[in-house]
């Protein structure tokens, strides 16, 4: 289920970074994070029902991202909930790529593996850009939506294929 949603995970901030290169309006780069959000609710809904909450927790963490990203984009809200959820996703993508990359866990049955360890740590940096825009009030001008590209084609759509051609 994860190469699935890492390949939708792809999409979506791959369309978010070029939407927000040519400053596509919020409504309509809402679209995708919904339908990516919605993808990812479900696939983690599964994972607490078959009991693997650590792979619920870490996947709802970016089923609330997008959802977050839409609903604050359709009804114009403030940014500052999302700043604060996001520094807080940053923060825990940090541990888990420590534990994914490092240290592994026998009790949840993960190998250490230095690729998991370098997406976490990427995607921490990418969470903790809307810190240093918004609450640091330092623009980092088109480096996001570069950055949100270039994470969208390494961090989720490249795993996620090959995660579905059993080749990671």
């Amino acid at each position: 289920m994860l190469g699935v949603c890492l390949l939708f995970v792809g999409i979506v901030l791959i369309n978010n970074g070029i939407c927000n290169f040519y400053k596509v309006d919020g409504k309509s780069l809402a679209v995708m994070n919904i339908f990516t959000g919605g993808l990812s609710l479900f696939i983690n809904f599964v994972n607490l029902v078959q009991g693997n909450y650590y792979a619920a927790g870490t996947g709802l963490l970016f089923c609330f991202s997008y959802l977050f990203v839409a609903i604050n984009n359709i009804f114009k809200l403030s940014s500052i909930p999302f700043v604060w959820f996001s520094t807080f996703v940053a923060i825990n993508a940090v541990v888990f790529g420590t534990l994914e990359g490092f240290v592994g866990s026998s009790a949840l049955g993960i190998q250490p593996d230095i690729r998991w360890a370098a997406i976490w740590y990427l995607w921490a940096i990418l969470w903790g850009t809307s810190f240093v825009e918004d609450i640091m009030g330092k623009k980092l001008g088109k480096f996001v939506p570069a950055l949100q590209v270039f994470e969208g084609i390494v961090t989720a759509w490249i795993p996620g294929v090959l995660m579905l051609i059993g080749k990671w």
